[in-house]
């Protein structure tokens, strides 16, 4: 068995403010016995404006919220999967939305800029991500302890073919900000589905709350099992998701239903 965890903040426009969450919150899941722990989308900074996360973002490799990513993993001897962070794009006015992951000793040891772009727009209610973010290009895994470990952000979610080009994984990761209306909608569905066709297990941390812009994030941060069971979830608020992660379980949903060998096209 490998405990987990996931992270649910309620993140403001305050990023020394969300660093000290973050660190209480990751300290609390070490504490209750998580090896592997993951951060939520936007958990730095989530701004009054869009613009503003195009102030703080950081170079690749500098800067204080990779620095704080580094130490909590280091200090704490865990893997920390941190979420997203802005770093400088070399398109002006615009940013990465970057997922970097960190091992025991401190390094970075992956790096995943979110490729799908979020957009909707429903009465008054309207988000469009790519004014601000340019889209990363790459499917990115990594290994740790646990097995494989595929990285995908938020909107990524939506797109089955990503996490099927990222071959068997034992462990999806999901940090993410779903809107209230379309997290009420989709959420769970669509997390339930990912663990049930890729037979894994499905991480998300989520923001979950209503934020100082005004913004209402769904929350439901959860552990899903490869069968596609709900092992533990947070609705609303701050707060930890702890789950474990079962070798056993694994290896039996894969053999009694066998249908990632089934694959054909």
């Amino acid at each position: 068995m490998n405990r987990i965890a996931a992270i649910q903040m309620i993140s403001t426009p305050d990023v020394a403010e969300n660093l000290a969450t973050a660190r209480r919150l990751v300290s609390r899941a070490a504490q209750d016995g998580a090896s592997l722990v993951l951060l939520p989308e936007y958990w730095p900074i989530f701004g009054m404006h869009e613009n503003d996360k195009l102030a703080v973002a950081e170079q690749p490799g500098a800067g204080p919220i990779q620095d704080a990513m580094a130490s909590m993993a280091s200090e704490l001897g865990i893997w920390l999967i941190g979420g997203t962070m802005p770093l400088v794009a070399s398109e002006p006015g615009k940013v990465l939305n970057t997922l970097l992951a960190y091992g025991p000793d401190g390094r970075c040891a992956s790096r995943y800029d979110k490729i799908h772009l979020f957009g909707f727009t429903r009465g008054e209610e309207s988000y469009n991500e790519s004014r601000t973010i340019a889209p990363g290009r790459s499917v990115q895994t990594m290994e740790t302890p646990l097995g494989r470990v595929g990285l995908s952000v938020c909107y990524d979610l939506r797109f089955p073919e990503l996490y099927r080009a990222m071959g068997p994984c034992n462990l999806i990761v999901v940090p993410s900000a779903f809107t209230w209306t379309t997290g009420q909608a989709h959420w769970e569905i669509l997390l339930r589905a990912r663990a049930i066709e890729n037979q894994c297990y499905v991480l998300a941390a989520a923001q979950g709350g209503r934020h100082p812009n005004g913004r209402r994030t769904w929350g439901h941060s959860m552990l899903v099992d490869p069968w596609g069971d709900v092992k533990a979830v947070l609705p609303e608020g701050e707060g930890v998701v702890c789950g474990d992660v079962d070798p056993g379980t694994l290896d039996t949903v894969r053999t009694n239903l066998p249908a990632l060998n089934h694959r054909v096209l």
